[in-house]
Parts: structure tokens; C-alpha cells; sequence
């Protein structure tokens, strides 16, 4: 605790969400592909969309998948978009199970901002890993969540076993 009775958290990985918005003034998804991989989290790029680490993950893991296309509704979607999208997903599934063994997953997507999408003009799909008891004590009771390794860690864990992903 500090002398103004705040609680730091030090949190280096989001110096890459702060140089995007700095370095691009529009959305930060459609910032994401023009930095290099390790620096921007991205796991797998495919011709029409891309995987990238979340930078505010509910576990270890979470990563979004989305078209490189600024595009807010699925619905606006090219058929080869909607094609990538599903099957980049379920390679980020595959990827998952492979590198750390999930017991279930959450994947979804949160149209517009009511639903709950934060960055609601650009599309993006939610992969979330999801352990039995992944909700502990600090979580619950202590309203924090803890992560295991740091993002450019899992980045790299996930872009080796992905298979054609950028190293």
C-alpha cells in the first residue's frame, strides 16, 4: 500500500494496449496486425483474420479471434471472413486443449455495447479457457484474479503449437 492508500498492480503487458492507442487514434484492433507479433500478441494471422492474446484476460489463454476488417456485425461479415473466423477458432480450441489442458472453454462473441463488448465497432471472438475451480478464493472473495505466466509467455507457448503461426 502506498502513502495515498492506493493498491498497485503492476501490469507491463498492457504498455502494448497503451502504445496502440497512442500509435493509432482509431480502433486498436484494426492497430494490432501493423505491429510486430511478440509485441502486439498476435498468435496466428490467416489471410482474412487474426488471433491475438486478450490483454485483459479472464484466464490464462484468452484470446480473441477476428477479421482484420473493421466490421461491428457478424451479420456484415464476407463469407470468407465468417469461413476464417470458425476455423480459426477452432484451431485456437485445438491449440488450447494441446498447450494447457483446459476442462471447458467459453467462446462467444458480445455485439455492440449492451451486450457487454467493450470494443464494440470492431467484431471479435472471445476463446476462453476455463478450469473446474478457476473461480477461487482470491477471485471471489478478493475481487482479483491472478495469472500464472506473463502474455508474451503464453503468446509464444500458443504461437509454437499453432500450427503456421508466426514465431
Amino acid at each position: 500500500m502506498s502513502d495515498d492508500g492506493l493498491e498497485r498492480i503492476w501490469t507491463p503487458h498492457r504498455m502494448a494496449y497503451v502504445r496502440t492507442a497512442v500509435d493509432d487514434e482509431g480502433c486498436p484492433l484494426c492497430a494490432i496486425p501493423g505491429h510486430p507479433d511478440g509485441e502486439s500478441l498476435v498468435v496466428a494471422r490467416g489471410e482474412v483474420a487474426y488471433a491475438v492474446l486478450n490483454l485483459h484476460p479472464y484466464n490464462p489463454g484468452h484470446l480473441m479471434v477476428l477479421p482484420y476488417r473493421h466490421v461491428a456485425d457478424l451479420a456484415d461479415l464476407t463469407p470468407e471472413e465468417s469461413g476464417e473466423l470458425m476455423s480459426m477458432t477452432q484451431q485456437a480450441l485445438r491449440t488450447i486443449r494441446a498447450v494447457s489442458r483446459p476442462d471447458s472453454f467459453n467462446v462467444g462473441l458480445n455485439l455492440g455495447r449492451a451486450a457487454g463488448g467493450s470494443l464494440a465497432d470492431h467484431l471479435h471472438q472471445h476463446v476462453v479457457p476455463r478450469w473446474t475451480g478457476d473461480a477461487n478464493f482470491i477471485t471471489v472473495v478478493g475481487g482479483t484474479k491472478t495469472l500464472p505466466q506473463l502474455l508474451e509467455d503464453t503468446r509464444a507457448l500458443l504461437a509454437d503449437a499453432w500450427p503456421g503461426a508466426p514465431r
